[in-house]
C-alpha cells in the first residue's frame, strides 16, 4: 500500500484540486464537487469559479490525497448548510430525527489510483480535519457494494464497508442499496 499524504482544501491547495478535476474534465460532466453544495443545481460554466469562491471564503472542506506533490483524490465534508442537497433527500427527510454536525457527501480518485487505497486515506484525512475544527457527529450516505458488482465510478459517497472500518455505525436505509451512516468524532 503506497504511503499518501494528506491536505486540507484551502487557498494554498486550490491549484492542485483544480488540477485534478480538470485532469478529468471537470469530473461527472463539470460537477467540480459543487453539487452537493446550494448553489448545484446551477447548469453553468460558472461552477468552477463558485467552488475556488466557496474555497477562498472557507465554505468548501475536503481532505485531498497526495501521491508525491500530485493530487490524486479527494473525500469533501461540510456542515448540512455548507452541503443541503444530498442525494435521496426524500427518503432522508421522512426519517429525520436531528441534522448531524458534518456530513460527508463525495469521494474522487484519479482514474490511474483507483484501487490502490486512495479513498480510505482521503476519509481518514477528513475525519482529522473534522475533530481539528471541532468534531460533533459526522454522517455519510456510502453504499452496500458486499455481493453486487459496483463500478468504483459510481461510488460517490464511498462504501459500506469502508465506512465501518472507520467505525461508522448504520443508522437506516436510504433506498435499495444506499445507508445513513454515523459516527462521533
Amino acid at each position: 500500500m503506497p504511503e499518501f499524504a494528506v491536505k486540507p482544501l484551502g487557498p494554498s491547495t486550490w491549484p492542485d484540486f483544480a488540477a485534478l478535476v480538470e485532469r478529468h474534465n471537470g469530473v461527472w460532466g463539470g460537477c467540480w464537487c459543487l453539487e452537493f453544495h446550494p448553489e448545484g443545481a446551477e447548469r453553468s460554466a460558472r461552477r468552477r469559479d463558485r467552488k475556488e469562491c466557496r474555497v477562498r471564503e472557507g465554505t468548501a472542506h475536503a481532505a485531498l490525497v497526495y501521491d508525491g506533490p500530485a493530487c490524486v483524490g479527494w473525500c469533501q465534508f461540510g456542515s448540512p448548510s455548507e452541503l443541503p442537497r444530498i442525494k435521496l433527500q426524500r427518503a432522508y427527510r421522512e426519517g429525520l430525527t436531528q441534522l448531524p454536525d458534518w456530513r460527508i457527501t463525495c469521494f474522487f480518485v484519479d482514474k490511474a489510483y483507483r484501487g490502490r487505497g486512495v479513498a480510505v486515506a482521503a476519509l481518514t484525512g477528513a475525519l482529522q480535519e473534522i475533530a481539528r475544527l471541532g468534531g460533533g457527529r459526522v454522517e455519510s450516505y456510502p453504499q452496500e457494494a458486499a455481493g453486487r458488482a459496483v463500478s468504483s465510478s459510481f461510488l460517490y459517497n464511498g462504501s459500506m464497508s469502508m465506512f465501518e472500518k472507520h467505525g461508522f455505525q448504520r443508522v437506516r436505509r436510504l433506498g435499495k442499496n444506499h445507508w445513513v451512516v454515523s459516527k462521533r468524532v
